[in-house]
């Protein structure tokens, strides 16, 4: 899913998290489970990747 959404997107934000399809599939409390306070860092750095 994330995956699909930065090809459509060229970048996924915390925001995103919150609207379908992710929000069905609880993507937001496993991303937090994994990844915990750096997430938000770990997005910036794959945005600003992306966008380079």
């Amino acid at each position: 899913m994330i995956k699909n959404h930065i090809a459509l997107s060229v970048s996924i934000e915390m925001d995103d998290f919150e609207n379908v399809p992710f929000y069905k599939k609880g993507v937001m409390v496993k991303a937090y489970q994994l990844f915990g306070q750096e997430l938000d860092s770990i997005l910036k750095q794959l945005n600003e990747a992306l966008a380079a």
